[in-house]
């Protein structure tokens, strides 16, 4: 995040000094560009108690300007889960008043903790997915992702793989050819399947002949690397498993993007590009309000619906029921019957990350 600067004008009491330390015009060294961002603003301020800075915030905004206002409360508010439920009822309600008036329609923002007796699990039959890429649109849709022709944020990446073989004809072939072949005739094409597949792909058709998918988003892990590196505690994992991001409170430093080993976080560069028209009007505080720029995002599961009992738009939207959800702790739930019964496997296991997102075949 870039730091903005301010301009603030000294008073006329504080130009001048009497260059007498005992003098009630003592001189202070001024600085004329205050930094906005969290943490230019703290290096800044970090001297000011919490009373004088409400009080320089009303003046730098003026009071009269709302938007300016709920802005610099923002910047004020705690982290989310250390907050008391008077300051999250006030932060619910400051966002709702401004989310309203920015979309032109009434904007509800949930703060709905998770249930006990909760841990919400996510199975994918990956014999039936056909790559159709519903469930992409229908995240972005509904999770109110950056949504233009030059910039859309999609948390569900589909990858493209071709089925492929290692065959005899193709032992000779390959690069320098004739005797002491470096690289085989194999490598050329595909030799089963593997990750490294065609992330983005527009067929006319799906699914294609000979094709592979394998859809992949954040996998809720029960041990998430992304939450041990947050150096602001910004993202962490909620009693129902589900792992959020306290979007006020990230700094933009990227570092949970860099130890998620399932390419399941976003960066916003820039501003998100949300029409108003496309605004989803019902948000989670911890999932789907608007975000802001220099913010990481990424899947929730839903959270605004999961914690309503409904399904993941992906799991409603998806043509050949290939996606299923439920909780992972009921013995008569789709996932837990799915874990029973079907062959499944979890993506890098290795990772030591215990995902809590299953991939099975039938």
């Amino acid at each position: 995040m870039t730091d903005k600067k301010i301009p603030v004008k000294q008073p006329a009491n504080q130009q001048a000094c009497s260059g007498n330390p005992g003098s009630s015009q003592a001189c202070h060294a001024p600085d004329d560009n205050i930094s906005a961002s969290r943490r230019g603003f703290v290096k800044n301020m970090g001297g000011l108690t919490a009373t004088s800075l409400m009080g320089t915030a009303a003046l730098l905004t003026n009071s009269d300007d709302a938007q300016a206002n709920t802005e610099w409360a923002e910047w004020f508010q705690g982290n989310y889960r250390l907050m008391t439920d008077g300051e999250k009822a006030k932060a619910v309600a400051r966002l709702e008043r401004r989310y309203s008036s920015e979309y032109s329609k009434k904007v509800t923002v949930d703060s709905a903790p998770a249930k006990d007796g909760v841990l919400f699990g996510y199975a994918l039959n990956i014999q039936k997915c056909i790559g159709c890429r519903r469930c992409v649109k229908a995240c972005v849709k509904e999770n109110n992702q950056s949504q233009s022709d030059k910039q859309e944020t999609e948390w569900i990446r589909v990858l493209k793989m071709e089925k492929g073989e290692f065959t005899v004809d193709k032992m000779n072939d390959g690069y320098p050819g004739g005797y002491g072949v470096q690289v085989g005739g194999n490598a050329y094409s595909a030799s089963g399947v593997v990750l490294e597949g065609e992330h983005y792909y527009e067929p006319k058709k799906v699914p294609e002949e000979d094709a592979f998918y394998m859809p992949i988003a954040c996998m809720q892990c029960e041990k998430p690397p992304c939450v041990k590196v947050c150096p602001v505690r910004a993202t962490y994992r909620e009693p129902d498993g589900i792992v959020v991001i306290d979007y006020n409170w990230c700094i933009g430093c990227r570092m949970c993007i860099a130890a998620c080993p399932y390419w399941a976080r976003r960066f916003n560069w820039g501003k998100p590009a949300l029409p108003k028209k496309d605004m989803n009007p019902k948000t989670h505080y911890l999932g789907n309000r608007p975000r802001m720029k220099g913010v990481t995002e990424k899947c929730t599961f839903c959270i605004q619906r999961v914690r309503k009992g409904r399904y993941p738009a992906c799991v409603e939207v998806c043509p050949v029921g290939a996606r299923k959800f439920g909780n992972l702790l009921d013995p008569e739930s789709e996932v837990r019957r799915i874990l029973a019964k079907k062959r499944v496997f979890r993506l890098k296991v290795e990772a030591n990350t215990y995902p809590k997102f299953f991939y099975y075949i039938d």
